[in-house]
């Protein structure tokens, strides 16, 4: 049978009881009164007689020692780690503290530094969101550096001085590391300059993948071509953009975006310039130090490198395979298609585009790896119909 527990306000009322009616009744018919022992209604007025009120504390069961207790200057160190890195759960905590303090360190399990991290205070429950099931889409997989980076601007706040801030972001998909963030004032003002000094520093990727927004893309443009993925198609990368409304297809960009959102950005600085030094400390710490589950732990320039393909000084023409029948753009964005004048773009003006003959009567028209749409000759002349997005 259980041992029974009493509480220490039933210990107080018996014991209280007893010494007031001491006089008018005798112990065995105070404890048949309350149902305790006589053994333990002996050892209850003895410790009161020997510390009053006190003496009848409930008495903690644990042990005086745990032999794999963590000690005082671990739990120290650990909260002291989470408390420079807020952001940062107990396996990043534990993978970071190890590598920068590999010599007599003895940490304990992840959960553990959980419960610990816990005990002071520094974790927030935090209520669990409905995943969306991701849209299939055969964008290409990175299984190296340099197959897919990706871009995004971050949702805009303003800095101090009231001014709106747009961080745009590179990432490079497969290691993790962040090439770029710099704030800018809006959305279109010098993209490009960020992914030229990208270009520079570390090489050409094989894809850029980003959403459907300015300056990635354009809805005015077939095949959706901005001034920007124009540019990157002439230096032979290939666009890749996520389906609108579907932020999800870039998960690991939207996760760091939360990440810089929470260490960078909250609160924002007094001025862009601050908030510009802000980012690059996040990135240098984001990309050199930030242990990364999905990596093993491991940081993201540990795995990142050049790319062998570099940035050339004159931007090369399109090279399209034989069978192409090409035409360069006017500067009004038109072409000449077999007597008919045919509009396309402003954005493609004195660019060359190749058509593929599909029947006697229809081509396919590209410009370097992205479908524009289709030529077709009726009875009224040659047509040009936008492909669908």
């Amino acid at each position: 049978m259980a041992k029974k527990v009493y509480t220490r306000s039933f210990r107080e009322q018996f014991v209280g009881t007893w010494l007031w009616h001491r006089h008018k009744t005798t112990l065995s018919a105070h404890c048949e009164r309350f149902g305790v022992t006589r053994e333990t209604a002996y050892d209850w007025i003895a410790k009161y007689e020997a510390r009053g009120y006190a003496g009848l504390e409930t008495k903690s069961c644990a042990p005086l020692t745990v032999p794999h207790k963590t000690d005082d200057e671990t739990v120290k160190l650990l909260i002291s780690a989470r408390e420079h890195h807020p952001t940062w759960g107990p396996k990043k905590l534990k993978a970071w503290l190890e590598q920068a303090y590999p010599w007599d360190l003895n940490l304990p399990a992840a959960s553990t530094i959980g419960s610990i991290l816990k005990r002071a205070g520094l974790v927030t429950t935090r209520k669990r969101r409905t995943r969306i099931v991701r849209y299939a889409e055969p964008f290409v997989d990175a299984v190296a550096p340099n197959d897919v980076w990706t871009t995004d601007f971050k949702g805009h706040f303003r800095t101090r001085d009231k001014k709106q801030c747009y961080p745009l972001t590179l990432v490079d998909d497969f290691s993790r590391f962040i090439l770029r963030c710099d704030a800018y004032l809006s959305p279109d003002e010098k993209a490009r300059e960020s992914f030229a000094s990208a270009f520079a520093e570390y090489g050409l990727p094989a894809v850029i993948r980003s959403d459907n927004g300015s300056p990635f893309a354009t809805s005015a443009t077939p095949g959706g071509l901005s001034k920007l993925s124009v540019w990157w198609i002439r230096l032979g990368i290939r666009p890749e953009r996520i389906t609108p409304a579907s932020p999800w297809e870039n998960g690991r960009h939207e996760r760091m975006h939360r990440t810089l959102k929470a260490e960078a950005t909250t609160p924002p600085q007094a001025r862009r310039r601050q908030q510009q030094r802000t980012f690059d400390s996040f990135v240098r710490e984001f990309n050199e130090e930030r242990p990364h589950e999905a990596l093993g732990m491991r940081a993201p320039a540990s795995l990142f490198s050049r790319s062998k393909r570099r940035f050339p000084r004159k931007l090369p023409e399109l090279e399209y395979q034989p069978g192409h029948e090409l035409r360069r753009v006017a500067d009004n964005g038109t072409i000449n298609w077999d007597g008919s004048r045919l509009f396309l773009s402003n954005v493609l003006r004195n660019q060359i585009v190749g058509a593929k003959q599909k029947d006697e009567s229809s081509w396919e028209l590209y410009f370097g790896p992205v479908l524009l749409g289709s030529l077709h000759r009726g009875k009224a002349g040659v047509g040009f119909r936008r492909a669908k997005s």
